[in-house]
């Protein structure tokens, strides 16, 4: 599929020079719900200008036009390595760098021991895990030296919950991330930090532990 660059707009002079996030471009996955759109929102009114990325065309072309302003959507799946390549190639093409990339996209289906399929696995590994590290790893050419990644954990990746297995698994793998690839950056100062959201209420299916999940 196609990245689609559904509205672009720029700041005003005065906005870009009082913004705490001023002159700033970042990457959110996820971002046409849920967290990744507040999260979007908020970058943009400190000054960010910012990418967001979702698989559902209507609910990207939705969160573009609700932020307004100094943001492209691009359609993708994060399981999709191909998506990846043409994301991050319009990012370079259009802007040149990342100094935020919010890796905040994935799944939450649940299912109890024993009840758990191939395929339940699969989707849950792909997306949170295989998907948010190759979101960093494709992005980092762009990354300049002291930026800064945040990756999306969850509050059940230290608890047990039933029916949670997997995808607490696949949070408490994120967690390992945050803090290896602290070590793995610390050359380049590139500061990787993991939030761990408790339920919140988003539109897909019942409360969730992190982003938008698109």
């Amino acid at each position: 599929m196609k990245p689609r660059n559904v509205i672009e707009n720029k700041m005003t002079t005065k906005e870009n020079y009082t913004a705490k996030l001023a002159r700033k471009v970042a990457l959110i996955t996820g971002g046409s719900t849920g967290i990744g759109l507040a999260t979007a929102r908020e970058f943009v009114n400190e000054g960010a200008y910012v990418f967001i990325t979702g698989r559902r065309e209507a609910e990207l072309v939705a969160a573009v036009k609700e932020i307004g302003k100094n943001v492209t959507g691009v359609q993708g799946d994060v399981a999709n390595l191909g998506d990846f390549d043409r994301l991050f190639a319009r990012i370079k093409r259009e802007k040149g760098k990342l100094d935020i990339v919010f890796a905040n996209a994935g799944a939450t289906p649940l299912a109890p021991l024993g009840k758990i399929t191939e395929e339940h696995y699969d989707s849950l590994f792909n997306g949170n895990v295989k998907g948010l590290l190759f979101t960093v790893q494709k992005a980092l050419p762009l990354i300049p030296d002291g930026a800064s990644v945040i990756l999306n954990a969850s509050i059940v990746a230290s608890k047990g919950l039933p029916n949670w297995s997997v995808y607490s698994a696949t949070k408490a793998a994120v967690r390992s991330f945050a803090r290896t690839w602290t070590t793995d950056l610390k050359d380049r100062r590139i500061r990787v930090n993991a939030v761990s959201p408790g339920f919140t209420d988003t539109p897909h299916g019942t409360p969730q532990k992190q982003g938008s999940n698109t």
